[in-house]
């Protein structure tokens, strides 16, 4: 029976661990509306006319060759999505912005331009900015006219952002900011013409200022040759007292770093529709190679190997579009909340990314790692010819390394998905401790192996909900017995942000095939349920793993054994014949000879 009928309400950024979401409220890819779908296929068919064909002088680093594929991309409205109509944008929703970029995300160099152009480059002044900085900048960044960068990291301060050491110290007469010091891996930094620069007012001050091409005092090192994104302009920045005039301040003296730490947010999200939109070509790539190359006088597509990479990697890559689409939605939602409530536009859109933070770091993680598998087994199923410059694949398989990195390394975003979830607690924003309380009281009593009713999904959902429960009693016990100390077990916060990671995975996955079948009825949807059904049996044994690992890093005697007992029951699932349900999955791939959906 639909359920279209019932009230939607909106979570906070984390509440998923400790309330049951509903299908009907979870945004999936099959609803994209007409406009959204067009947008999709517009960004496909640029990248095929546009940047595939010129990749190989892309990578060369032409000159003029990527900021003049920029300005085609602004002329399309590719660059102003979400840019309000009054500084030239199209004023677009969140979705369809993030659709840009997975949309462009298999254009190996020119994603990563466009990207930190539309992302890093453009944002800080639209968000930040005074009236007078957005009308000079943001219409020409929205159009290509200009291009956009972004100075954050230096040498010697790279996660440590807040350790930066580039000073700005104000002029004798008021007028200028003299800029000293130096900025490293800075993305479009050859070509851009507006960069945000981080720098240290008075020593402490940590503050934005926009620098643009041409002040004096401002140059720029050589392009870096890197293992990977070849084509992506990556040069140093040097500032020996540059004149920055005081009106090119962005945001308050002594606030950059909520500039900086709140365009992550949307950074991180970002990159995830990304590596989805470069895991979906890699598959597609890799499934029409195996079809076409024969060994043992047939396809190699026909071997129980091959469509045991090809169903894995599509099962991981449908899980990151569910979770991406959901998070997107999300963001969308609480902006128009906040907007109705008397909210401006930029502190609603920043309000919004900042409430699921947690769940943009998850984003990153696992997009990030997605796309890695894929194009790692990319390369396994090209063989030799895989690890030729011939072959696309391994061009795919050199890019993707750097997303694992950038956007805050997946080790940083792993602490952070933990400290967040910690520190709302603490403020009494997610209500943590009464459900982990709940937790250990069930584990001092008689295990409930019924699934409670018969009820469409009533096992999948169970399962979803003990592994919140594995969650809660790990995170739970982990605190109360390391305390202080919990800071410096990095270990075992990894060991939970990765359960985290693989529960609200599981349940955007599970959340978007309940709404699926909903809609079309279960016999459509075989393959998604065949999908969700693999997932949930791998990442039952994951949590296992990682909850063992971190319970048995600082639990011993009776409570270690009552953990690890609870930990058992709550990644219990019924056996799974893998191996078939691997097959149906790859032989769709292999019958439509590309990424299915």
């Amino acid at each position: 029976m639909s359920t279209t009928t019932e009230k939607k309400t909106l979570l906070k950024g984390g509440e998923w661990l400790i309330r049951e979401s509903s299908a009907y409220e979870t945004f999936i890819p099959e609803n994209y509306n007409e406009e959204q779908q067009m947008v999709k296929d517009m960004c496909a068919s640029f990248l095929d006319a546009e940047i595939l064909p010129v990749i190989d002088r892309i990578d060369k680093l032409e000159p003029g060759l990527m900021p003049s594929l920029m300005k085609k991309a602004g002329e399309q409205g590719l660059l102003g999505t979400s840019i309000p109509e009054e500084f030239g944008g199209l004023g677009r929703d969140f979705i369809t912005s993030t659709l840009v970029n997975e949309g462009l995300g298999g254009g190996f160099s020119f994603s990563v331009a466009l990207a930190a152009h539309t992302g890093i480059g453009t944002l800080p002044i639209l968000y930040f900015g005074t009236p007078a900085q957005k009308q000079k900048y943001i219409p020409k960044l929205a159009s290509g006219e200009w291009l956009g960068s972004y100075g954050l990291t230096e040498p010697n301060s790279g996660s440590d952002a807040l350790g930066a050491k580039t000073s700005a110290t104000l002029s004798k007469d008021g007028k200028y900011y003299l800029m000293n010091g130096q900025k490293c891996w800075i993305t479009n930094g050859g070509f851009a013409d507006i960069y945000t620069v981080f720098a240290k007012v008075d020593g402490d001050k940590f503050t934005a200022f926009i620098v643009e091409r041409g002040f004096e005092g401002f140059t720029q090192g050589q392009e870096e040759h890197k293992m990977g994104i070849k084509g992506s302009s990556t040069v140093q920045l040097y500032f020996q007292d540059c004149k920055v005039p005081v009106e090119n301040v962005l945001g308050e003296i002594g606030r950059g770093h909520i500039i900086a730490f709140n365009i992550l947010n949307i950074g991180r999200l970002k990159l995830c529709a990304a590596t989805l939109g470069g895991a979906k070509r890699a598959i597609t790539n890799s499934v029409q190679y195996a079809n076409t190359r024969e060994q043992f006088k047939t396809a190699i597509a026909n071997f129980g190997a091959i469509k045991n990479k090809l169903a894995e990697m599509a099962f991981k890559t449908w899980i990151s579009e569910s979770a991406l689409y959901r998070v997107a939605n999300w963001i969308d939602e609480k902006k128009a909340e906040l907007l109705a409530a008397g909210k401006p536009f930029n502190e609603a859109f920043l309000g919004a990314a900042e409430e699921y933070a947690i769940e943009c770091a998850i984003l990153k993680v696992y997009g990030s790692e997605t796309l890695d598998f894929v194009v790692d087994e990319g390369v396994q199923i090209y063989g030799g010819n895989g690890f030729s410059d011939e072959y696309i694949i391994s061009k795919a398989y050199r890019d993707s390394r750097i997303n694992r990195i950038y956007e805050g390394t997946n080790e940083i975003n792993r602490l952070l998905i933990v400290d967040m979830m910690l520190k709302r607690a603490m403020k009494g924003r997610l209500d943590l401790m009464g459900p982990a309380m709940a937790v250990s009281k069930e584990l001092m009593s008689i295990p409930d192996f019924s699934n409670g009713n018969e009820s469409a999904f009533a096992v999948e959902k169970k399962i979803i909900a003990n592994f919140k429960k594995a969650i809660l009693m790990t995170a739970g016990a982990a605190v109360q017995k390391l305390m202080t100390k919990m800071e410096s077990e990095q270990e075992v916060i990894m060991n939970i942000a990765d359960m985290a990671i693989e529960t609200f995975n599981a349940e955007s996955g599970l959340l978007r095939v309940m709404k699926l079948v909903d809609q079309k009825g279960e016999a459509a949807c075989q393959f998604e349920l065949d999908v969700v059904h693999t997932y949930l049996y791998d990442a039952a044994d994951s949590i296992n793993k990682s909850g063992k690992d971190a319970i048995n890093a600082f639990a011993d005697g009776d409570e270690q054994r009552m953990m690890l007992l609870g930990l058992k029951r709550f990644t219990k699932v019924d056996a799974l014949n893998s191996k078939d349900v691997k097959r149906r999955i790859a032989g769709k791939l292999i019958k439509d000879n590309k990424y299915p959906l």
